[in-house]
């Protein structure tokens, strides 16, 4: 109880929500490099026995393990949309129900 696991691979991550038949997963944009951009994303499977996290980093214009596209805002700012990631994970899992609850720390 209370245990962390990294998890490397997008494919990995997928093979654990189905495994454990996962109704809500957690996620953080985070910021990158350069420091004003959010072009970090992680995510985070709770279960009984661990946490299980992802981390995807951006590599040019899309997150490296993903590929979800990264935005630019007005002043040119690279961001991840909620959407996007929502809508992603949605399709890889081909679970419309699920649901994606966004968190922040300080």
């Amino acid at each position: 109880m209370g245990r962390v696991v990294r998890v490397n691979s997008w494919e990995e991550f997928k093979r654990l929500v189905k495994k454990y038949g996962a109704k809500e997963i957690a996620y953080r944009v985070e910021m990158g490099v350069p420091a004003k951009h959010l072009t970090g994303l992680r995510l985070i499977l709770p279960t009984s026995d661990a946490q299980y996290v992802f981390v995807d980093t951006a590599a040019g214009d899309r997150l490296r393990k993903t590929g979800i596209r990264l935005r630019v805002d007005e002043l040119g700012n690279m961001y991840i949309s909620d959407e996007d990631v929502i809508n992603f994970v949605r399709s890889e899992l081909g679970d419309k129900e699920i649901k994606l609850y966004s968190y922040f720390t300080m």
